[in-house]
């Protein structure tokens, strides 16, 4: 059995409402009626700023003094969560409902949809960060895969303006269901291509009339990711980003204005996780790793976006009138390749240097030990044969397209398997195997299944909702460890099921580093000079917009975030209770072992894994600095 530590009160800083102690639907009926007063008849604007894969302890006045300096003037939600899997198109998931990933469905950025999928080459596994894989995905699940209305869609259901603009695939998803252009606006990378969604007549003169061009730039030398003898991009994401900036502050808003309403502009910069990917600073070295020249300029790059947005907004004369949430999706480490356990690394592969973890070594690992053969989804389902991998890391063991006993969806940091036929025997056995790898830390499964010593439940970290895409049977979190650089979440390196080399950067653990990413907001429904001691996710982020916006909000899920209430003027701060969670030992000794926070019936989860194999992995409550 698993065993359950409470420590009551650990952050206990001003006894909130009973409210706060009920569900999270009993919270933000509190909030709004105990603060709609401080509202008025018509709500702020809300300008959505995510900085992807910003972690939280990058910014300060060197390195990004616009987002510093909103940090310092307005709220900053020092306690901040991205949601596991640390992931981008998941954790857009949760800023655009609302919603924990048990209730999405976007379990990763590569995910097992159940159902070939024609705009990936009719892939099982297909990757979302795409407009037309979206399109597919969607349509299978009735017209919309995460089964939640997002803010932008119940936001123009308002008569309000909206618009998202920047990285393909997240930029979409706060509003999938509409594909017209002339609802919603939506610029992104595949804008002016056949794949991406049309511009009305409306934007495409604003766009003729600012002298900007109907299709957006290519990435140029950024998209450089390298190979393992030659370095990876040297540049961040400048050009691509600088038109998106031009197209918010030269089209879009001034169109906001012209209009008279309120709006919701949602602004998705690509850096720093684009260029932390990508970065050659550190070829096949773990330092600097994505702490390089690179990687900072990919910061700043995507603070100057947010500094001209809030220029344009001052010029236009909609500053005092607007909000502005800056968020990241989610955190970043250094990538390594390493492992003594996997079959892998004694094998050669073109594309690796000898004794390093090729891409898809998890399928690899798992076809040896089920002693079935492997298929490549992404490939025409070609047979995978020794010495090579799949494609893009995922794997069909067992032969059979049609009938796989394992699907297994490589993401990076951490990756999903799937058991189709729900057969406990072979879950069974893929967790003995797992737990005999050294790269895994943390395994979590579905409570259908049973309970397995060594592991926890997907449910003890909401991955079980009411999604309507295939729930995984285990996610699995990589190893992770820094490289003692004075503050580990700065120089965390993990363990990652990547293409990219080792000492680029990678996200997706269950360590502090991937779930710290940055948070704040300042504007006239939030306090000023605020350090919210309480945590904060993704999720919260699309409740507490919904809240200040008026949104009508009818969830069918029950994984849901709770509205901020501590940042608006008349909100106090809750109580926090905080958890550890250690299931039973597994034959060699491993529990899984997972820190939370709660407030009210809200979880929060800081770091989850194996002990010693997790950077801010604690057996007791993490301490403050930890957060």
């Amino acid at each position: 059995m698993r065993r359950s530590f409470t420590v009551a009160a650990i952050m206990t800083i001003v006894a909130a409402s009973q409210a706060f102690v009920q569900s999270a639907f009993v919270q933000t009926a509190f909030v709004q009626t105990a603060l709609a007063q401080t509202l008025s008849d018509r709500p702020h604007n809300v300008v959505l700023f995510v900085a992807d894969g910003l972690r939280s302890r990058m910014v300060d006045d060197t390195t990004a003094p616009t987002m510093a300096a909103l940090a310092r003037e307005g709220v900053s939600l020092r306690n901040s969560h991205s949601l596991f899997p640390t992931f981008t198109t998941a954790n857009a998931s949760a800023m655009a409902t609302g919603h924990m990933l048990g209730d999405t469905g976007d379990f990763s950025n590569t995910i097992y949809t159940g159902f070939e999928v024609p705009g990936a080459g009719n892939s099982l596994t297909p990757f979302l960060e795409s407009d037309p894989i979206l399109a597919d995905v969607d349509e299978h699940f009735s017209g919309n895969y995460l089964d939640e209305a997002t803010i932008l869609k119940l936001a123009r259901d308002k008569g309000y303006s909206t618009a998202s603009v920047g990285k393909v695939g997240p930029a979409l998803i706060f509003d999938h269901t509409e594909r017209t252009g002339t609802q919603t606006i939506l610029i992104d990378d595949a804008t002016g291509s056949g794949n991406g969604i049309p511009l009305s007549d409306e934007m495409t003169e604003r766009l003729k009339a600012a002298n900007l061009p109907l299709t957006c730039p290519p990435r140029g030398a950024n998209r450089n990711f390298g190979n393992m003898t030659t370095p990876g991009t040297l540049t961040p994401n400048v050009v691509q980003q600088e038109y998106f900036s031009a197209v918010v502050t030269k089209a879009i808003l001034p169109l906001f204005k012209e209009r008279d309403r309120p709006f919701i502009l949602v602004f998705w910069s690509r850096d720093p996780d684009g260029t932390q990917h990508y970065q050659g600073d550190s070829l096949n070295s773990l330092v600097p790793g994505i702490n390089g020249p690179t990687s900072l300029a990919a910061i700043r790059n995507a603070d100057d976006n947010l500094a001209q947005i809030r220029t344009a907004l001052r010029e236009l004369g909609l500053l005092d009138t607007t909000d502005i949430i800056t968020v990241a999706d989610h955190g970043f480490s250094t990538i390594s390749k390493e492992s003594r356990t996997s079959s892998t690394i004694k094998t050669r592969f073109a594309d690796t240097p000898e004794g390093r973890l090729p891409l898809g070594f998890v399928a690899l690992d798992l076809a040896q030990a089920l002693n079935l053969p492997l298929i490549d989804p992404d490939d025409n389902y070609r047979p995978i044969a020794p010495g090579e991998h799949s494609k893009f890391g995922n794997g069909l063991v067992g032969g059979d397209k049609a009938n796989p006993k394992v699907v297994v969806a490589a993401n990076g940091g951490s990756d999903l398997i799937y058991l189709p036929d729900g057969d406990k025997d072979t879950a069974r056995r893929v967790i003995d195997a797992l737990l005999t790898q050294d790269y895994v830390s943390g395994i979590f499964v579905d409570t259908k299944l049973g309970q397995f010593p060594g592991t926890l439940t997907l449910d003890d970290i909401a991955l079980e909702g009411s999604a309507v895409t295939p729930h995984p049977a285990i996610a699995i979190s990589f190893r992770s460890f820094d490289t003692v650089c004075g503050e580990p979440v700065r120089c965390t390196v993990e363990v990652a099921d990547t293409i990219l080399q080792q000492g680029q950067g990678m996200h997706g653990s269950f360590s502090r580093a991937d779930t710290w990413n940055f948070m704040a907001m300042q504007g006239p429904d939030f306090k000023s000079h605020f350090v919210d001691p309480a945590p904060a996710s993704n999720a919260d982020i699309g409740r507490t917009i919904a809240h200040v916006m008026q949104l009508n909000v009818s969830d069918r899920g029950k994984l849901v975030g709770r509205v901020l209430a501590e940042a608006l003027p008349n909100g106090t701060v809750p109580e926090v209770t905080s958890h550890v969670l250690i299931s039973e030992p597994a034959p060699n000794g491993l529990t899984t072992v997972v820190n939370t926070q709660t407030v009210g019936g809200t979880r929060y989860f800081d770091a989850a894994g194996f002990a010693g194999r997790t950077v801010g992995l604690s057996a007791a409550p993490l301490p403050e600095v930890a957060r």
